[in-house]
Parts: structure tokens; C-alpha cells; sequence
């Protein structure tokens, strides 16, 4: 049985929520955050890299959630989520796939950068991560303005690491759903399925540990 590490408030829910989609049975062990919000020192000790999410399967430990997702996809339900070379949506999948890379590295650029930037360099900066969170709102709202998931009509694995974003990352940028009305669409869609909204419950921004 795979076992996920769940760090509070993290990317893990990602992986609780593919799960859920694919009717797998797992095993869910919480990990506290730190008063100044980082891991714990037992999270740190899971895996080298350090990093949220972490799961174990068979004696192997995982990290990095597009790994997650396709190893999961691909060694216990057939491939399903996936998209392969020979689809004509494989391209799209693949940008979607590592979107969240990007926007996560924006997110802690903007964090770090802060609301009053000094310094020489700062107005280039602040422009260019205008610039490129501009951008990717233009992205999301094209692509979901054609399609009803980001990889086509059909929910994959893109979603499952992109929703995360939508929802918690790309506020950051200035922009809220309000103002991305094919986005805000789209997030709605994704909140009604069923699997995800049980995975929030247990294991997102507002879930509790079972007692």
C-alpha cells in the first residue's frame, strides 16, 4: 500500500486527491508545520531532497509531485491520467505538467522581492515578474477558454499538479479568480468532483489530522 508523507498545507494534497480519482487504498501520515510554517525535522529525514510531497511504495521513497503522479498513474492504474507521445494533446500535458515549477518559482521571486522592493535592480525585477505572471494568466484563461481541462477534455495528471497553483499560487501574481473568469470555471468544475472534494477534507489547506 502506498504511504504519503502529508505535510499541513502543502503540495501532498495533490497526491491524496489522485488517489481518491483512482479508488487506491493509502496510507496518510500527517507532518506538522513548524511555528515559523516550515517542515519538521521528521519530514526533512524521509528523503534527501528535502521537499514535500513524499510518499513510499514497496520500500521505494518518491519525491516531486509530477514524479508522484506519473509513477502512481503508470504502476497501479494502467496509465490512466496520463497522456503518451503518440496523443495529439501530448505537448499541452507536458506543458502543464511542469507549470507548476514556473509559478512556484514566481511565487517565492514576488516573496522575496517584497510589496517595497529597494535596491538597484528591483524595479527590473518587479517588471519582470510582472511581466511573466501577466503571462501566465493569459495562458490559463486562452487554454481553458478552448478546453474544459488543461490538456484537452478529459482530466490528467496536468490538472492534478496545476490546481494547486490555480488556487493557492496564482493568486500571488495580483490576479484572483474574479478577475479570470475561465479560470475561476475551471476551479469550480475541479471543486465539484466528488474525489476531490473528500481529498481537501482530509488532507487540504483547512484539514484537521484525525484524532
Amino acid at each position: 500500500m502506498i504511504t504519503i508523507h502529508h505535510l499541513g498545507v502543502s503540495q501532498s494534497d495533490r497526491v491524496v486527491w489522485l488517489m481518491e480519482e483512482l479508488g487506491l487504498p493509502y496510507e496518510l501520515k500527517w507532518y506538522h508545520r513548524k511555528a515559523n510554517r516550515l517542515m519538521p525535522e521528521a519530514y526533512f529525514a524521509l528523503h534527501p531532497a528535502a521537499t514535500s510531497p513524499v510518499i513510499e511504495d514497496d520500500g521505494r521513497v518518491l519525491t516531486e509531485s509530477a514524479v508522484i503522479l506519473e509513477y502512481i498513474c503508470h504502476t497501479h492504474a494502467g496509465g490512466r491520467f496520463t497522456v503518451g507521445p503518440d496523443q495529439q494533446n501530448y505537448a499541452d500535458y507536458l506543458y502543464w505538467m511542469h507549470f507548476n515549477n514556473n509559478a512556484l518559482g514566481l511565487f517565492f521571486a514576488s516573496l522575496a522581492l517584497g510589496s517595497n522592493p529597494e535596491g538597484e535592480t528591483a524595479p527590473l525585477v518587479k517588471e519582470l515578474l510582472r511581466r511573466r505572471w501577466d503571462g501566465y494568466y493569459t495562458m490559463l484563461e486562452q487554454t481553458l477558454g478552448n478546453t474544459d481541462y488543461l490538456a484537452g477534455d478529459e482530466l490528467t495528471c496536468a490538472d492534478f499538479m496545476t490546481m494547486y497553483d490555480v488556487v493557492r499560487i496564482i493568486p500571488s501574481g495580483g490576479k484572483g479568480l474574479d478577475d479570470l473568469p475561465n479560470t475561476k470555471a475551471y476551479a469550480e468544475r475541479i471543486g465539484a468532483r466528488p474525489a476531490y472534494r473528500k481529498a481537501m477534507e482530509i488532507a487540504g489547506p483547512e484539514a484537521k489530522p484525525p484524532a
